[in-house]
């Protein structure tokens, strides 16, 4: 199992959150509560919870490769839904 977490600065964090779980609830298991979403992957899941200034990621994979690939997933997404401040930042580190 390998597992990352990140704090991305943001104001936003809450309405991206929501923007994002919405978006993969078609083809994923998403469950969305106050301040908090969590994406469940085929082999991973994505936790997301937010404060007033940001959004704390964290991933739990099955192999380091698919971590990689869900690390480039959740923010290629994350600045989509972002483009009015998109690069957000990311600071991938391991948990």
């Amino acid at each position: 199992m390998a597992k990352t977490i990140a704090t991305i600065p943001t104001e936003n964090g809450w309405k991206y959150v929501q923007q994002l779980c919405k978006h993969w609830s078609h083809k994923l298991q998403v469950e969305l509560t106050e301040n908090r979403g969590l994406v469940r992957f085929e082999t991973a899941t994505a936790l997301m919870t937010c404060t007033d200034n940001a959004i704390t990621v964290e991933i739990d994979a099955d192999s380091a490769d698919q971590l990689e690939r869900l690390k480039g997933v959740v923010s290629s997404h994350l600045d989509r839904f972002a483009f009015r401040e998109a690069p957000l930042t990311y600071d991938w580190k391991a948990a």
